[in-house]
């Protein structure tokens, strides 16, 4: 295993969760902030992954099995490991509570209106909190995903990394929002925005046990995969119907295809 890639894999799953720290700062400001441009960066984001998951990661995937199993079976196997991803990040959304699940983040931007109350300010700090520890249980899954995939090809990797960047902003304003209106402190709340994402290092060294356990063209193949039903999973589940709710349905549509068509270019260019 080569050590670079080892510190680079590391560093971008790092970047990738630190970005919900970004959404905790857009949060101060969040009466200031373009719902537009953000609905179109998750449809964006979408698009990338979608994309990535189908014309490139589950291809690769395919292409690693096969070296050890006949093409039929290499495809049964990549798309038996494909469902399972998306088995898996289901499971842990479904056993999120509906009403702490950090998805619903238009129904916590409502709250920049609220005066002060002690009951209220109980509440929404209990909202932070909950959403805090639902998102870093989401981001494992999605730590694994990006140090996978970089460990198997750095082009994709890089640009899981940064389309999982933009996913995690609204995350981080659904902790931060809450947190800041129940106790004023704006530090606190970007602290526990930004330490939400973190979790994403706990994939990271999942992924590095198992690269280092068993490091076989077998076992990337089985990843490569998972990670792409992980990847769809978040873009249908979460990145979609959420920027559908920041702003306008075409806005969302005209980000998907323009993440697809960025992607497709750099693709051929790389």
């Amino acid at each position: 295993m080569n050590i670079n890639s080892v510190i680079i894999a590391l560093a971008l799953t790092l970047f990738a969760g630190l970005s919900t720290g970004i959404g905790g700062l857009l949060s101060m400001f969040q009466k200031r902030s373009s719902s537009r441009f953000l609905c179109t960066s998750l449809g964006f984001s979408a698009g990338v992954m979608v994309y990535l998951s189908f014309v490139e990661i589950l291809p690769e995937s395919i292409e690693f099995l096969e070296i050890s199993h006949s093409e039929s079976s290499a495809q049964v196997i990549a798309l038996i490991s494909f469902f399972v991803g998306i088995v898996i990040i289901g499971l842990i959304d479904r056993f999120v509570p509906s009403r702490d699940n950090p998805h619903e983040i238009p129904s916590v931007l409502k709250m920049v209106d609220h005066t002060y109350d002690d009951k209220i300010d109980h509440h929404l700090m209990r909202t932070g909190l909950f959403s805090a520890i639902a998102i870093a249980i989401h981001n494992i899954p999605e730590g694994l995903a990006t140090f996978s995939s970089y460990m198997a090809n750095p082009q994709i990797g890089v640009s899981i990394a940064i389309a999982i960047a933009i996913h995690n902003i609204p995350e981080g304003i659904a902790v931060a929002v809450p947190i800041y209106f129940a106790t004023g402190k704006r530090r606190k709340s970007l602290l526990i925005a930004t330490l939400s994402g973190l979790s994403e290092m706990l994939g990271a060294l999942l992924g590095l046990v198992l690269f280092s356990v068993t490091n076989t063209n077998f076992m990337v193949g089985i990843v490569l995969a998972a990670t792409a039903g992980i990847m769809v999973y978040i873009s249908f589940d979460e990145l979609l119907p959420t920027a559908e709710r920041y702003g306008e349905h075409h806005l969302a549509i005209y980000g998907v295809i323009g993440g697809m068509f960025v992607m497709a270019v750099s693709l051929l260019l790389l």
